[in-house]
């Protein structure tokens, strides 16, 4: 894909974000059971490595999962690509000193710090292409301090083609397995055929020392 057309396509992701974010509840996450059973089976691989010093959460959406995930870390840093995102979860937030708040796409993110605990959920397959996707991954490896966990969750390939995306959770997957360790994997399900995600804990293998 040329310059040009992954510009459209990013523009054109963009702009449906942001009429997606325009809802009351946007994505249901917080009235659909799917999206809280989604939440709770996150939570519980992000806090399966124990305490959490530095926390970074890719795309808060409106904060329903940044607000479960806070409480238990000492620093969190937060990004998402679309100001009204960061906003919305902003005026969620209810203890918002701890929290460092970003809008930034997750390609372009650069910081010095790192962080023993990376989420990122349902966000990759918003980007143009496998190559967009490579370079992300890419991008938070490298912020990922040795031993850090990382959380992914993405609905699989299938339902992404379907939707017009890129690409799913497998290929997002294998790509994290080239360089991190997959510790533990989930299934979530819902009702409808749309609901069905991969929820996976990765570790850095690189050792603090």
């Amino acid at each position: 894909m040329d310059e040009r057309c992954t510009s459209l396509t990013q523009n054109a992701n963009h702009q449906l974000l942001d009429r997606e974010l325009a809802a009351d509840d946007p994505w249901r996450l917080d009235g659909n059971p799917f999206e809280q059973k989604r939440h709770t089976q996150m939570l519980q691989l992000a806090l399966a490595q124990g305490s959490i010093t530095n926390a970074l959460e890719v795309g808060c959406a409106a904060g329903a999962f940044t607000e479960k995930l806070a409480p238990y870390c000492q620093g969190l840093t937060v990004i998402d690509v679309v100001a009204q995102a960061i906003a919305r979860a902003r005026q969620r937030i209810k203890e918002p000193s701890r929290i460092n708040w970003i809008v930034s796409d997750v390609q372009q993110f650069s910081t010095n710090e790192l962080f023993d605990l990376i989420v990122v959920a349902e966000v990759l397959y918003y980007l143009g292409d496998i190559a967009e996707m490579r370079a992300a991954v890419k991008n938070l490896v490298r912020v990922l301090a040795p031993g850090g966990h990382l959380i992914f969750g993405s609905a699989r390939d299938a339902n992404c083609r379907r939707w017009g995306h890129a690409a799913g959770a497998e290929p997002v997957i294998a790509m994290l397995n080239e360089t991190l360790i997959e510790v533990e994997r989930l299934e979530c399900r819902g009702e409808s055929v749309n609901e069905d995600c991969l929820l996976v804990r990765f570790r850095n293998p690189i050792s603090a020392s």
